[in-house]
């Protein structure tokens, strides 16, 4: 399978598969724990404080996303790296809540919309460069028979992706004047939990009664094509969750689509620390939706979308080009678009203004 990034399966109950995935990407996950321990140690965070607060992290996900701290209790047995260190990888979010680089525009459109009929989301996943080469696609199945796959960073369980019951997820950044609260689930713990649910209902369950201590923003889709009762013909659904420390915020689709970037457009009770500084998030999402326009909405068209330059190097296609430290360099790494009723993930290396492809990853037949 030509892909731009490795693709890293496993079998099993959640404890099995997380030892499988650390052992198979063990080289990977400890240079990508390196590399974070240096980002944490030059916001002032030490390994020994860092190893405190992911053992709390680890308390949190235990109690409330029991089964996803067992795939990263399996993590860390297989890759070697310590657990502590392990939870503290998955919370690099809230362990750098300071730093407020704006990453992802991401989109959603129902079936009414496309061109193909299909319920499709997409994103690109802006990050920080030095990130690249410790990047992968991890696609897992339990001993219940469920099947995920996701883009992720090495010893994480998730970002954008979706399941076999056609439920997908994709995700942006926000921050708040609340994040930082302790007792809450990390950030890709709580991505991690909302694809391992097979209803949309429950998905929204969990986003929004897990506690957590950072802001996410979750624009969740699923296709009713398949494994629901007499779901033949019946439309597919996405929404979009502003997910805050004790609040959420709901958008629903206009028109068919929705657009979102890095900035609180439906949960005003919370101070948004974004509009303190100004962003090009301010006009993303807006800009997004406009090129998506008013006819059919092709797959080309959202990648086209995705490419976009309007703004830059501060675009929906973002350049790392202008940042005024290390620390504030961000680039988008991988484009990703979801077809959840082909159970189909199109990845392209980015920035996507310059992918030749976009690369086909199914569901069907990967456990063959």
């Amino acid at each position: 399978m030509d892909l731009p990034l490795p693709l890293i399966k496993v079998e099993g109950t959640p404890s099995e598969c997380g030892v499988a995935y650390g052992a198979a990407a063990r080289a990977m996950i400890a240079a990508n724990t390196a590399n974070y321990l240096d980002r944490f140690a030059a916001t002032g965070l030490d390994r020994p404080a860092v190893r405190r607060a992911g053992s709390l992290f680890r308390a949190a996900s235990r109690q409330h996303a029991p089964r996803v701290a067992q795939l990263l209790d399996g993590v860390a047995e297989g890759s070697g790296v310590p657990v502590e260190e392990i939870y503290a990888l998955n919370a690099r979010t809230e362990l750098l809540y300071g730093n407020r680089a704006t990453e992802c525009t991401s989109i959603g459109v129902l079936d009414s919309r496309t061109a193909s009929g299909h319920t499709v989301l997409a994103q690109n996943w802006d990050w920080h460069p030095a990130q690249r080469p410790y990047t992968l696609l991890l696609a897992t199945r339990d001993e219940r028979g469920s099947t995920v796959l996701t883009l992720t960073e090495a010893g994480m369980l998730a970002k954008a992706g979706f399941n076999d019951a056609g439920l997908g997820v994709c995700v942006n950044m926000l921050t708040s004047d609340r994040d930082g609260r302790p007792g809450g689930v990390p950030y890709h713990v709580l991505l991690r939990a909302v694809l391992e649910q097979r209803v949309l209902g429950s998905a929204l369950r969990v986003a929004c009664s897990t506690p957590r201590s950072a802001s996410i923003n979750l624009l969740l889709g699923q296709s009713f094509s398949a494994g629901v009762p007499d779901s033949v013909g019946v439309p597919g659904e996405i929404i979009d969750l502003e997910v805050a420390p004790s609040d959420v915020g709901v958008l629903n689709p206009i028109d068919g689509v929705i657009t979102h970037a890095n900035h609180f457009e439906a949960l005003p009770t919370v101070h948004d620390t974004l509009r303190d500084i100004g962003s090009s998030s301010l006009f993303r999402s807006a800009r997004a939706r406009r090129l998506l326009g008013s006819l059919p909405i092709a797959e080309k068209d959202i990648q086209g979308v995705l490419a976009d330059h309007g703004g830059y190097p501060q675009a929906i296609c973002r350049h790392d080009a202008d940042a005024l430290t290390e620390e504030d360099r961000s680039e988008s790494l991988y484009a990703v678009v979801l077809d959840l009723d082909e159970r189909r993930m199109s990845i392209a290396a980015g920035p996507p203004c310059q992918a030749d492809t976009y690369h086909e990853v199914r569901l069907t037949g990967l456990f063959a």
